[in-house]
């Protein structure tokens, strides 16, 4: 019995694209009809070495419809934003993208005509059906939303696909001028740009090398890779950021300006630090994007109360104004939006930054070279012979440059910078331990700015949750308040990524000088009672002000107590 009139159709249209000849479709239109859609499939490629794709655009031309090759679309959390993951699973249908109002669906069965009518009804937008392998289908849910289904191909490239070493990998598949490895650099740092990743971390392990990425300030694992592999990209990544790729004894630090390697338009630079770890050479790049724009004073979290003390004072003729937080709490970001405040054609503002975070137009930047002597205390004693009236120095670090500054401070310039301390008060012990005098301290400080940055609770998935116990015990003695505050939701959302969280916000300790402070400072008083003082005077601790980020529904409590233990 012959093939079935759309089997016919395939084959028709496989020899309109010059697929198979003539003789090859008699051949075929010979054969039983009981050839399935999968069966010819099989046959087609099998026997014909017709490709996977070229049978899908073939069946989709019989069919009138758009062929789509799953394979390489990016599945990311957003995807399911509209039509929920498990429809999108048990009918074999994928969102890939939307035209205007109409939405783009990739279906596995196109004779299944009542789903795009239940689409339609779900989302409120016409659907454009397109034609998808169900084998690619399948393979999407399988993986999960992962973005790391983004490096399948390269990852199989070098021989290895996800962790599952190859014992056959030869040494020369893996060196850093091969095609794969280029290839998995490049990628490893567009996907960590493309979820909003502030730092890459690549760890040598006994067995693998794991690449993780710091979101909103907590790592996730995006991917492992065959031990072989670490040297090579390490390398390639040194190669990129012009260091020594022969010196894998001692850590090294470069910048990638990642224009020059990619064809994706992505303007970003990174700064890189190689160390020599117990298991190979680790590799760790802050991501720095040029794109990215200062924000506003009023978008990083300051309450009116500490804005408002703020802006007083970076519009002071002179002065100090120190920024405290480890690594990562957002001060730069402060700093630059002060700047950017600040900024008017009538203000010289010099800059001494190690590196250049980001560029601003009006500003006189500067990098540090450590290697040719050009340190912040250089930089600053070059900028006093150059008529500034705000300095920006990137951060104190010794004694010299702290001395400086202070003077800097007292001599008519304001002068912005930051400082490794955990909360304000401990700022001003930690200045009279690098040697400044007390009463220049004093003098000079306008006020110090401890920061942290919290996650921020997503909108959309929220739970509310009304606290009991130790719980009220906090919130109450913190802020002297009691009510209904959010949790975060355990399973999240398409919009957090099911994390429950998204983005972050500014948490701030804002002290500002006055007369009782001055006193205390140049009495050289404990820090614990600095902090006494400066609460007495209005200031908010950076336990009060997560609390009240809780009270107004930005973040959760357990996201506080983690970042800011309660004050004694």
């Amino acid at each position: 019995m012959p093939l079935g009139k759309i089997q016919l159709q395939i084959v028709g249209k496989l020899v309109e694209m010059g697929r198979l000849d003539d003789a090859q479709r008699t051949a075929l239109a010979a054969r039983d009809a009981d050839l399935s859609g999968n069966a010819l499939d099989k046959l087609l490629q099998e026997d014909f070495k017709i490709s996977a794709f070229q049978c899908l655009v073939a069946k989709a031309r019989a069919l009138n419809l758009s062929p789509y090759n799953v394979a390489h679309y990016r599945v990311t959390p957003q995807t399911f934003e509209r039509i929920p993951k498990e429809f999108c699973q048990e009918h074999l249908v994928l969102p890939v993208g939307q035209v205007g109002e109409m939405l783009l669906v990739a279906f596995a069965n196109p004779f299944e005509v009542t789903l795009p009518t239940k689409i339609q009804e779900m989302t409120g937008k016409p659907v454009i059906r397109l034609l998808a392998r169900e084998k690619d289908l399948k393979d999407k849910f399988s993986k999960g939303t992962e973005v790391a289904a983004g490096f399948d191909d390269v990852v199989q490239q070098i021989g290895a696909e996800y962790g599952e070493v190859d014992a056959d990998l030869k040494g020369d598949d893996v060196s850093e001028e091969s095609g794969p490895i280029i290839q998995l650099a490049n990628r490893i740092i567009e996907d960590a740009y493309f979820c909003g990743s502030s730092d890459i971390h690549i760890e040598p392990q006994e067995k693998d090398v794991i690449v993780r990425n710091r979101v909103d300030g907590l790592c996730i694992e995006k991917l492992r890779l065959p031990k072989k592999v670490g040297p090579a990209l390490v390398a390639r990544l040194k190669i990129m950021c012009n260091l020594d790729i022969s010196e894998r004894r001692l850590p090294q630090d470069g910048r990638i300006v990642f224009k020059q390697y990619t064809k994706k338009g992505l303007d970003l630079d990174l700064r890189v630090s190689t160390a020599p770890l117990n298991h190979g050479e680790g590799v760790v790049m802050r991501i720095l994007d040029k794109q990215k724009s200062t924000l506003p004073l009023p978008a990083l979290g300051f309450s009116e109360e500490n804005l408002a003390k703020y802006r007083e004072c970076i519009r002071q003729p002179y002065g100090m104004i120190l920024h405290c937080g480890p690594t990562g709490s957002g001060k730069s970001m402060t700093l630059y939006s002060a700047l950017n405040e600040v900024n008017t054609s009538d203000v010289v503002i010099r800059t001494a930054e190690d590196p250049i975070e980001y560029t601003l137009p009006g500003l006189n930047q500067m990098q540090m070279h450590r290697q040719i002597g050009l340190t912040f205390a250089s930089a600053l004693r070059a900028f006093l012979r150059q008529d500034p009236d705000i300095i920006l120095v990137g951060e104190i670090r010794d004694k010299e440059t702290a001395g400086i500054a202070v003077e800097a401070a007292l001599t008519g310039h304001l002068l912005l910078s930051t400082l490794h301390t955990n909360d304000a008060p401990t700022t001003i012990s930690r200045l009279t331990e690098m040697g400044v005098e007390t009463f220049m301290i004093s003098s000079s400080l306008l006020c110090v700015c401890a920061q942290r940055l919290l996650r921020r609770v997503c909108k959309q998935c929220r739970v509310p949750h009304q606290p009991e116990g130790r719980e009220k015990e906090i919130i109450e003695k913190a802020i002297g308040w009691s009510g209904q505050i959010f949790r975060a939701n355990p399973k999240g959302c398409a919009k957090c990524g099911g994390n429950g969280y998204r983005g972050r916000v500014g948490i701030h300790e804002l002290m500002v000088s006055n007369e009782e402070l001055v006193e205390a400072i140049n009495k050289e008083v404990e820090s614990a009672e600095l902090k006494k003082i400066a609460m007495r005077n209005g200031m908010k601790s950076l336990h009060q002000d997560s609390v009240l980020k809780v009270k107004e529904g930005l973040t959760t409590l357990e996201e506080a107590i983690a970042n800011v233990p309660p004050d004694m």
